[in-house]
């Protein structure tokens, strides 16, 4: 279980909202929990850094999560990997069990981006359930609103530098994209009748699309 430090003592064990001291219940009350979605192509990645940096936020990916927890051998990701072993999708209460877990130890931060997740209204909803049990919900779903052709002109110069084949492949870039805009319109319209999704205007240059995310945050 982790380790987390309260009032300068040790504790070796995971938070419950039932044993955090009210200090801290405040803080998690208080944090600018965020979803990023950002297409291929959005500039996502470096938006999130950014945005990282300027407010002290701890940064969830659902991909880089999964790859400690197996890497690591832990008990969620021997489960996640009984899953995978059997080529079938790792259910939804494992990724949230890691996220809890990834949450718990947020307390040095400002808030949290959820780099991509959730992918679906359950997950949306399992994600609420967790973290409206420590009284932290989503403040915000930030969308990174790019037109189609401009994202295909970006990844295809990105390709040129990188190599990637997938990032040369006209056909295999728009796919990702159609996939993109399939997965997301659900969960943005279910944290729209929320009143929590804004679509940020994701052309220009890096420094205007970060001060469109900063007035959006800053206005929470």
């Amino acid at each position: 279980m982790p380790a987390i430090l309260i009032d300068g003592h040790r504790q070796e064990k995971t938070l419950k909202l039932s044993t955090i001291p009210n200090w801290l219940v405040k803080k998690f009350k208080y944090m600018k929990n965020i979803i990023l979605f950002g297409p291929p192509g959005s500039g996502k990645g470096t938006q999130a850094k950014k945005l990282l940096e300027r407010y002290n936020l701890l940064h969830i990916s659902t991909g880089d999560m999964f790859r400690f927890e197996l890497k690591n051998n832990t008990e969620l990701g021997e489960k996640a990997r009984r899953y995978m072993d059997r080529g079938e999708l790792v259910p939804d209460e494992v990724t949230i069990a890691m996220l809890k877990a990834r949450v718990d130890k947020a307390v040095d931060s400002e808030g949290i981006i959820f780099d991509g997740f959730p992918r679906t209204v359950n997950q949306a909803k399992a994600l609420d359930d967790m973290l409206d049990s420590k009284d932290a919900p989503i403040r915000a779903l930030l969308l990174l609103d790019v037109s189609d052709e401009e994202r295909v002109e970006r990844i295809l110069l990105r390709g040129e530098t990188s190599g990637r084949e997938d990032d040369l492949d006209e056909g295999i870039i728009r796919n990702r994209i159609e996939v993109f805009n399939n997965e997301t319109a659900p969960v943005f319209s279910y944290y729209r009748k929320k009143n929590l999704a804004h679509k940020v205007d994701g052309m220009g240059t890096v420094d205007e699309i970060f001060r469109r995310l900063c007035d959006v945050l800053e206005n929470l």
